[in-house]
């Protein structure tokens, strides 16, 4: 089920009446809800994969007992690698079992020895690599000793499957989300009024931004061959945004709903297009995924405090893992790789923790030098999407060759090129409007305008939501 679809919008405020009228101030009831809920919305795209998620939970609540209670060191370790092979194995083998078959056959063939290998048909189940990550992380910081296990299935169920985060995360850890299932909810007025202000800008975003840019994205790179330079760069800064807008305008909406249920998600997205070097850009994007890998592989690898060949190292599995996470194709993996070399040069100088700081907190215009380190790391970021969005390494290096074929200059190569301009007016209406706001969770949290102008602005945000709403696209994260 689609967030920008009418079946959520009707789905969101029948399951909001039930759970605050009907089961008000019974939190068994109102967990035992939320977990049939869940398991709809995420039925309603294939209800066969239920049974997957279901297992999954049931072995990871059953298996941080073993681990919690065990008698030996040996033990625990026993079943926390089960837990590890577990999650990892259903993981690899709906997203990555086919592509190491490809990629055996194509090692076969680049020695001259080519063989043919039958493929299985598998669907990936969406957000198999949210929820996956999210279990295991709980299996890993009961192992630590970092958390208790919970004696209450109908919670962790719950905190499995709560349907605002499912399928694109925020991936949350256990500590944060999970005791806020075993506490009575009380209905928060003003927490659920600010819920309704970040679905709708997280509607703004994904609709208006991401699903506009959509078209000429893929109408772009679909046959980069038959368009100018100028279009080119045109269409991998329209992917940019639409990667920006489609992610975080998720995120929006996700942590938005859960605050109408009382559930605080954590911060995903914190603009991270106003990064003014790659480190501050991967502290501000999907922000849940990045902390993981810090926490559950970068650190146990050694992190930053290690010689200087394993601090590179370290940095290189980190991003090629985080590629090979997206997806099971040789641009994700060269896309992280890249990420990787911009980062790299950052941590051996110790300036990879500069810019901890809000650019520009409480002004309205940057430094000079600021704004020239946020447009170099934008177009160092654009730069990578390219080799993100591409169907094959090949095709990517062919994009950004066409780049410099000579007329940047000229007028772009689009079909509906007044329509993009519209477009990249509403991008730097909304990009502005985020500036402004830019020490805020997100702009419409705190606003501090007149109540006629106030409710204006949220009129003109719903006609242009309405105005641009066409077919719904999914969100680019699904496929995840």
């Amino acid at each position: 089920m689609l967030f920008n679809s009418l079946e959520f919008a009707v789905f969101l405020p029948l399951v909001f009446f039930v759970y605050w009228i009907i089961l008000k101030d019974k939190t068994r009831a109102q967990n035992l809800f939320i977990v049939a809920a869940s398991y709809f919305f995420y039925g309603w795209w294939d209800y066969r994969f239920l049974y997957l998620i279901i297992f999954s939970s049931l072995c990871d609540f059953y298996l941080s007992k073993i681990i919690y209670q065990a008698s030996s060191q040996k033990q625990k370790k026993a079943a926390l690698l089960v837990s590890i092979l577990l999650n990892l194995g259903l993981l690899f083998f709906f997203k990555y079992f086919n592509f190491f078959l490809d990629s055996f056959e194509d090692a076969f063939s680049f020695f001259g020895n080519p063989i043919s290998v039958d493929r299985m048909t598998i669907i990936l189940p969406v957000g198999i690599s949210f929820y996956t990550f999210q279990t295991l992380s709980y299996t890993i910081d009961v192992y630590r000793k970092k958390l208790e296990p919970t004696n209450n299935l109908v919670s962790f169920l719950a905190f499995v499957s709560f349907f605002p985060q499912l399928v694109a995360g925020p991936i949350e850890r256990a500590k944060n989300l999970l005791p806020q299932f075993e506490v009575k909810r009380d209905f928060n007025r003003y927490e659920a009024i600010l819920g309704i202000r970040q679905i709708l800008w997280g509607l703004v975003k994904k609709i208006v931004i991401a699903d506009t840019s959509a078209v000429f994205v893929n109408e772009i790179f679909s046959n980069p061959g038959s368009h100018n330079s100028s279009a080119l760069i045109i269409g991998a800064i329209l992917f940019a945004f639409q990667i920006y807008g489609d992610f975080s305008g998720y995120s929006d909406i996700a942590i938005g709903t859960a605050r109408l249920f009382g559930f605080s998600l954590m911060k995903n997205f914190a603009y991270p297009y106003f990064s003014r070097d790659i480190a501050e850009f991967w502290r501000r994007w999907h922000i849940s995924l990045s902390t993981w890998f810090r926490d559950y592989l970068y650190i146990p690898l050694g992190g930053s405090q290690v010689g200087l060949t394993k601090k590179i190292r370290n940095i290189l599995i980190i991003f090629i893992v985080s590629g090979f996470w997206h997806g099971a194709n040789w641009t994700f993996i060269f896309w992280g790789l890249l990420n990787a070399l911009y980062f790299i040069p950052l941590a051996l100088t110790e300036k990879n923790r500069k810019h901890l700081e809000i650019i520009a907190e409480n002004k309205l215009f940057p430094k000079l030098s600021d704004l020239a380190k946020m447009i170099f790391t934008f177009c160092l970021t654009t730069v990578a999407w390219i080799f993100f969005r591409s169907e094959s390494i090949s095709e990517a290096f062919d994009y950004l060759s066409g780049i410099f074929q000579g007329d940047i200059f000229s007028r772009p190569s689009i079909a509906d090129f007044n329509s993009v301009v519209k477009l990249l007016g509403w991008i730097v209406i909304i990009t502005a409007f985020e500036w402004v706001h830019k020490s805020k969770d997100f702009p419409l949290e705190k606003l501090r305008l007149p109540r006629l102008i106030r409710w204006s602005l949220y009129s003109l945000l719903i006609l242009m939501i309405i105005s641009y709403s066409g077919q719904p696209q999914e969100f680019i994260y699904f496929q995840f």
